[in-house]
């Protein structure tokens, strides 16, 4: 006998496990908890038993998930076992991926891949019974609407369930085959014709031309067609000979088995075993790619700064459906002088980093103001809350302004505020560059609004950095090849089935920031999400001239994983962890980009035309004092500012005075003070405050009677219709602002006077809005289990599987299958299993009405209380007699039997 029918001989006698349950109860401890740490979503809760387990890890939802964490090729194993014969056979899941030329990249990539089906729960059973769960194999195979994702349709046997005996016969007869006595042996028959591949090839000899262009078409799917009533002669010949079969009405399929020998036997047109390697693109010194990288983030810090202090005295309004309007974004990408979509991505990263929020709302965990009730279930209100609703009924309207933390984080140094922009940005889930598409209901998607929230974006944002860290240092990607190894990594599913297509041309990626996407299109949106990634990247400072930058390596920390780490496998810790992780991370990055950004500098250099060049990033003081001083002119690797009349006003309206703003400029400037700025500054000075606007509805006064009478013979005078009221007095009938804009337009400097006749010095008020919380990002299912949890799990999972499985005796039961006994049987029998140490079964029904059986170890009855050691829950627990529904005893334990204990 040979080995290999020794081997056959041992699996007939060993069927293996009979269910997904018993296959996952013969599992050690620590595969188990492998399939809990790649499936988080059976932890939530953790199952009573295996049997659960089982059960939800066969559930549509748990199933639909694992499979969209495939990576290319084991969902190809997937959909092959779903199209075979079940259970099938390890060499015939090969034979269906490799075909018959065989293929060694196939045979070397499937073993590892049927381990991690099996790991995943997806496929259980030995290696000639290998069967995939049911909900995957209903979700992966061919039924009567759709094909296979392979592309193959349904079986002979599938195809003909409904057909006639006599029809079946008949093309038994025309396809040379002898009649059968019933339709089993004759459909049979058939299908053993259409797998044997020299028989088809025979039958095809005869074929005419035509027909094999139908069966060329239909082959790599989808293998339905539409006939008519009176279908052509080549359509007839493959109808008659069973070619084409059926299904409903005017359409015909192609059965499975006759596809397969078509293809060689391959359920797939391209297997893809390996995962496409990363290209490179260009190669660059890595101190050149880490000084870029540090250009990019000393930019990206100056475009939050300058955004932030645009708004620092109340930003723009919010729309009644949240988020900014079109016309508030145009203003900020010119304030921010970059195109629009970029405008939003700076908005939006400042929102998600906790920077900027409305005044008057909630920065909801969902992201939607309107989502969340205005009290709690017991009518409580906080004074926030109660801020935002009378905030509403007076009709006045809420803006957005930066929060408390705007100002410590603008008291970090450069690179800790950068690495606090970085952190808010790689777990994100908002995605920018949706903005200004539209949503399902086809509303368009605003900055800062609802609907942006994308849960593929952090985990396409981390394997794209992960992928660049897997090259070399100063090694930029290939956009065109990250994206194929992406989409290899996680296979783009659509919510119909996927066919088999052939290869697509390779194409380079043109990124192009914003623009938004197809809402119900996936494909498109990780592909945009991969582009919005690397842009997204180059501006903040992460890569340099396409390359990861040395700090970027560091952002990824300690979660990085290798170039050999499939898609979706990342670990994620407890919210702590992930806290002190990140904050570890944000330190050790800052570290490595400080050497990269230069020192603020405390002067400028003053020039003859009336602008003063800042060689670096100033500091703080010296650039807030600048700013109301002068205006930028130009920005860059250096600053250009300019002195105007309107710029030195502005800082005499602050309260600055000409021998402050001459001493200022003394100080803070490397070059002597040029002749003419010192004349501008004096000429301002001399005529600041010359005029004064009062509150008399308003009044403008002047010691000056010729500088009244120039104003009042002034034709663009007429809109303030001035009256004179004395000699050195003009009264006017519009309000002190708008009074002073006026004369100011004409070429004045007025300064506004108080009731006691002194100048009013206007000062910029900086706008906070009330402490708020960032926005969560929203996750994409349940976070990875550490590894405490899944120890505790799975200790739990067996204990209730072996409280499960104990025998116990008959018994009365309530309805739900809760033993049931009065409460003097059930006293009694718990009292006399504390004294012989015996377990008993209990029903049990908590305060909230959840009903549960427990195996219970009585340790002492006391005071209307049994304490004892729970099986189910494997540990002490002390559980209210009058919550108890009824005990039973377990039965006699067979010889040879496990105690309970």
């Amino acid at each position: 006998m040979s080995a290999e029918q020794q081997h056959r001989d041992g699996q007939a006698a060993d069927p293996g496990p009979r269910s997904l349950a018993q296959a996952l109860r013969e599992r050690d401890d620590a595969s188990l908890g492998a399939l809990l740490r790649s499936r988080p979503d059976l932890l939530h809760p953790v199952p009573t038993d295996v049997t659960q387990l089982a059960t939800r890890a066969g559930t549509r939802a748990s199933v639909l998930r694992a499979l969209e964490h495939l990576d290319r090729f084991a969902l190809q194993a997937a959909e092959a076992l779903a199209v075979a014969p079940d259970p099938a056979s390890y060499q015939e899941l090969l034979d269906l991926l490799a075909g018959d030329d065989g293929d060694e990249e196939v045979a070397g990539a499937l073993p590892a891949t049927v381990a991690l089906l099996r790991e995943r729960a997806l496929v259980w059973g030995g290696e000639d019974r290998l069967r995939l769960v049911r909900t995957a194999r209903e979700l992966l195979a061919p039924s009567a609407s759709h094909s296979s994702p392979t592309g193959l349709g349904p079986s002979v046997a599938e195809a003909t369930s409904g057909m006639s005996p006599g029809r079946i016969q008949a093309i038994l007869t025309a396809a040379g085959l002898p009649h059968t006595h019933d339709t089993v042996s004759a459909v049979a028959a058939l299908s053993g014709l259409f797998a044997d591949r020299e028989r088809v090839a025979e039958l095809l000899e005869g074929a005419p031309e035509a027909s094999r262009e139908v069966l060329t078409r239909l082959v790599w799917g989808p293998p339905y067609g539409q006939v008519t009533a009176e279908p052509a002669a080549h359509l007839r010949w493959l109808l008659d000979r069973g070619l084409l079969l059926p299904t409903t009405p005017g359409t015909v399929v192609l059965p499975r088995e006759a596809a397969l020998s078509l293809r060689g036997g391959r359920a797939h047109r391209v297997p893809e075993p390996t995962r496409p390697r990363v290209a490179v693109a260009a190669e660059r010194k890595p101190q050149v790619v880490d000084a870029a990288a540090g250009g990019q983030a000393l930019a990206a810090l100056d475009t939050v700064e300058e955004l932030l202090r645009s708004w620092d005295e109340g930003g723009p309004a919010v729309l009644r459906a949240g988020g900014l309007s079109i016309r508030d974004l145009k203003r900020t990408a010119t304030v921010l002088e970059v195109p629009e979509p970029v405008a939003a991505f700076w908005v939006e990263l400042a929102y998600a980093a906790g920077l900027i929020a409305s005044d008057g709302g909630y920065v909801e965990e969902h992201h939607d103001r309107h989502d969340r009730p205005d009290a709690d279930a017991e009518g409580y209100e906080d004074e926030e809350t109660r801020d935002a609703r009378t905030r509403r009924r007076s009709g006045e309207a809420e803006h957005y302004a930066p929060t408390p933390e705007y100002d410590a984080w603008r008291d970090l140094p450069p690179a800790e505020r950068w690495a606090w922009l970085l952190e808010a940005w790689l777990p994100g889930t908002r995605a920018p560059g949706l903005i200004g598409g539209r949503d399902g209901r086809d509303r368009t998607l605003s900055a800062l609004g609802p609907g942006l929230d994308r849960s593929p974006a952090p985990e396409v944002r981390r394997r794209v950095l992960e992928l660049m860290a897997g090259l070399e240092p100063g090694q930029a990607p290939d956009p065109a090849t990250l994206l194929e190894r992406l989409r290899w990594e996680r296979p783009l599913r659509s919510a119909g089935p996927r066919r088999e297509q052939p290869e697509p041309p390779r194409t380079g990626v043109r990124p192009a920031y914003g623009g938004g996407v197809a809402a119900n299109d996936p494909e498109a949106l990780r592909t945009k999400l991969t582009e919005w990634a690397l842009l997204e990247a180059e501006m903040l400072g992460v890569t340099g001239r396409g390359a990861l930058a040395t700090h970027g390596r560091a952002l990824l920390g300690a979660e990085g994983r290798s170039e050999g780490a499939g898609a979706g496998t990342a670990a994620a810790g407890s919210a702590a962890g992930t806290a002190a992780a990140g904050s570890a991370r944000a330190a050790v990055v800052a570290a490595l980009l400080a050497p990269l950004l230069p020192e603020p500098l405390d002067h400028v250099l003053l020039q003859a035309d009336l602008t003063a060049v800042a060689p670096g990033p100033l500091v703080r003081p010296l650039a807030e004092a600048l700013g109301v001083l002068a205006d930028v002119e130009s920005k860059g690797g250096a600053t250009v500012y300019r002195f105007t009349p309107g710029s030195v006003r502005r800082a005499l309206d602050a309260g600055r005075s000409a021998t402050e703003l001459h001493a200022f400029l003394d100080r803070h400037s490397r070059t002597p003070v040029p002749q003419p700025l010192t004349y501008l500054i004096d000429d301002v000075a001399r005529r600041h405050g010359l005029l004064r606007v009062g509150a008399a509805s308003s009044y403008v006064r002047c010691d000056d009677e010729s500088v009244l009478d120039e104003i009042l013979a002034d034709r663009r005078a007429t809109a303030l219709r001035l009256r004179r009221l004395a000699p050195t007095v003009v009264a006017a009938q519009a309000d002190p602002r708008t009074l002073i804009e006026g004369l100011r337009a004409m070429g004045f400097a007025p300064a506004a006077e108080s009731a006691e006749g002194d100048v009013m010095i206007a000062r910029p008020h900086a706008h906070r809005t009330p402490p708020r919380t960032p926005p969560a990002p929203v996750p994409d299912g349940p976070p990875a289990p550490d590894t405490t949890l899944l120890t505790a799990a799975v200790r739990a999972v067996r204990a209730g599987d072996r409280a499960a499985t104990a025998p116990r005796k008959e018994t009365p039961q309530a309805p739900g299958g809760l033993p049931r006994t009065s409460p003097a049987d059930t006293l009694a029998t718990v009292q006399a299993a504390a004294m012989t140490g015996e377990s008993v079964w209990i029903g049990h029904v908590n305060a909230e009405g959840a009903a549960s059986q427990r195996l219970l170890a009585p340790l002492r009855v006391e005071g209307g209380y049994v304490t004892g050691y729970d099986h189910t829950a494997d540990e002490v627990r002390t559980y209210a007699l009058h919550r108890i529904t009824g005990v039973a005893e377990l039965a006699d334990e067979p010889d040879g039997a496990e105690p309970t204990r």
